[in-house]
């Protein structure tokens, strides 16, 4: 993704947001279609690129490095990179983002429940 302009009105809306309330603070860090699931898929032990990219296997490698990246930048999870030949990065969570896995898996169980309640309403329905 391209960096927004210090100047943008997207920019400064999100800051202003940010500092309204915390629940638009965490969404400013978590909203997008991946993060949540990576920060997931990191829940339980560190893992490389390539473990991440077959575990999510309809993202690109570029929208991974950048959610990767931003993911750091917000202190969420943590890379290692070894001095070895060929070079090895893994990534896990940082105790911040270990401090979210309850909330994760809140919203997965409210977010199935909501799944199967909405395909009943709608077997209703027809």
């Amino acid at each position: 993704m391209a960096a927004r302009k210090e100047t943008s009105t997207n920019n400064r809306n999100r800051e202003v947001l940010g500092d309204f309330c915390g629940i638009n603070y965490a969404l400013n860090l978590l909203g997008g279609r991946w993060k949540l699931l990576i920060l997931r898929k990191l829940e339980s032990h560190t893992l490389r690129f390539s473990e991440l990219k077959r575990t999510l296997p309809h993202i690109t490698d570029r929208m991974l490095t950048l959610q990767l990246r931003e993911l750091e930048q917000d202190g969420l999870i943590s890379r290692t990179v070894f001095a070895e030949v060929p070079p090895r990065v893994e990534y896990a969570l940082t105790a911040s983002g270990q401090a979210l896995a309850p909330t994760w898996q809140s919203l997965e169980v409210w977010g199935n429940a909501h799944r199967q309640a909405a395909e009943m309403t709608l077997t209703d329905k027809q």
